[in-house]
């Protein structure tokens, strides 16, 4: 066994940012964190869903959930409460979100190394719909459960279906299956 001297008198010099001795971030393989909320009013089987503009960067006049990528060092559930409200108006409580879905894609619009969608579920929120983002989305509008359009971005079509059908809660988008 060693005999090594106790640390007493010895210095020992003190990190200020524990995030020091992490280590550096893989960015050529990060994936794009995004968060996705799927507001249900079960006492009607409404869903609140927004329709991209003609200006939107991907998915021109398509049906979507709101949805909207993490800010560095933003937890996810604050992604959706604020990409929430940003878009629609409705506010939702962190702690009141569920998890619905995820999404991982193999690839996406700026996403060339992947993304990783975790899809919320809200029952409870505070508001009513409105287009906050008008240059974005040409319309913000609760939707019957049991009509939601055909035009829908497919991966997020994809999680409301499977969450108001109780099916999966794992999607694979664009991997090669083995």
């Amino acid at each position: 066994m060693p005999n090594n001297p106790p640390d007493e008198g010895n210095t020992v010099p003190q990190q200020t940012d524990e995030r020091s001795n992490a280590l550096k971030p893989a960015l050529e393989s990060m994936t794009l964190l995004v968060a996705a909320v799927i507001v249900h009013d079960k006492a009607t089987n409404r869903v609140v869903l927004l329709q991209r503009s003609e200006n939107a960067k991907f998915a021109q006049g398509m049906w979507d959930l709101p949805v909207g990528k993490s800010e560095p060092g933003e937890p996810i559930t604050e992604t959706a409460v604020r990409e929430l409200y940003e878009e629609t108006g409705l506010t939702v409580k962190p702690e009141s979100l569920k998890v619905a879905h995820v999404i991982h894609g193999a690839w996406g619009v700026e996403a060339p190394n992947g993304f990783l969608t975790v899809v919320f579920a809200a029952h409870e929120w505070t508001g009513e719909p409105e287009n906050r983002e008008p240059r974005k989305h040409s319309q913000v509008r609760w939707v019957d459960a049991e009509a939601i359009p055909d035009a829908f971005v497919d991966t997020t079509a994809s999680a409301l279906h499977c969450y108001l059908n109780n099916g999966s809660e794992v999607s694979l988008d664009g991997w090669s299956t083995r």
